[in-house]
């Protein structure tokens, strides 16, 4: 039996089983921006996001072996269209992050990020489908055998593939504070660490995560959001800012930004995930 567990629209957890959704846990934010805007959805319940994933499954195959891996951009402004430019610009020559069906994978085309990244976010738990692993190639599959998610050893595997400019997505405090022991052990590879899924962080946890990392975005996060509003050296967006903690990140953020023709006017009341968490 295929099953995949994602945190998602909400921080419900959502179980998917051979190719439907078995179960959804009760949200706890209500409201997000994003899928006000580009779903029309004002408020999100255990039906709606039964109804979004479900959705999903049958229009590109997510959590199944008809899943559609490439895409162009989606959003202006988001992690993996960040990770699509800076790829393109050759800033970077591979993203560590994780597809189900694969877990922990090692991807070098935008079009990939972006359709890995950019469909799922919060992938929890996996099994394997064996069907994806040509498509992203076995060797850069961490486990293919048994969709293992571990970002420490898709670094591992990255540097072991000869990638000098590695870019990882990263949930877990823990994960920030054993890269940081990873660029000590390999001074001739940068590591750049991107920050997503955010939402529900500890005071302790947001604030390793931030100082361990190049990029992050806010999502729902009270903590994040605290942290970065008030340390971030350059933040582009409001609704789910996304914020640079270091001179890398800046430089990300700033080669997106030209690439999409600069930033949008900003909003006075502009509207925020409810409620913060």
């Amino acid at each position: 039996m295929s099953r995949h567990i994602i945190e998602a629209l909400g921080l419900s957890r959502i179980t998917v089983e051979d190719g439907k959704v078995v179960d959804v846990t009760e949200p706890q934010v209500e409201y997000c921006p994003l899928f006000d805007h580009h779903r029309g959805i004002k408020k999100l319940t255990k039906e709606v996001i039964a109804e979004n994933i479900q959705f999903r499954i049958d229009d590109f195959g997510m959590c199944t072996p008809k899943r559609q891996l490439r895409m162009k951009d989606f959003l202006n402004f988001g992690i993996s269209e960040i990770l699509c430019t800076l790829l393109e610009k050759q800033e970077i020559d591979s993203v560590v992050m994780v597809l189900e069906g694969c877990g922990t994978v090692i991807v070098n085309e935008p079009e990939l990020v972006q359709g890995i990244g950019g469909r799922v976010s919060g992938l929890v738990e996996t099994s394997p489908i064996p069907e994806l692993v040509p498509e992203i190639g076995e060797k850069n599959v961490l486990n293919p055998k048994t969709a293992e998610i571990d970002q420490i050893e898709g670094i591992k595997l990255a540097i072991r593939e000869g990638y000098k400019n590695i870019a990882v997505t990263i949930t877990l405090a823990g994960d920030a504070e054993k890269i940081n022991e990873l660029k000590k052990e390999y001074p001739d590879v940068n590591i750049y660490v991107f920050v997503v899924h955010t939402s529900k962080r500890t005071p302790e946890e947001a604030r390793i995560l931030f100082d361990s990392c190049d990029v992050a975005t806010a999502c729902a996060s009270k903590n994040i959001r605290e942290i970065g509003d008030e340390e971030s050296i350059k933040t582009v967006g409001q609704s789910i800012p996304i914020y640079a903690k270091t001179d890398d990140g800046k430089r990300f953020l700033e080669l997106r930004l030209e690439k999409i023709g600069g930033e949008k006017p900003k909003k006075e009341n502009p509207d925020l995930p409810y409620p913060l968490i």
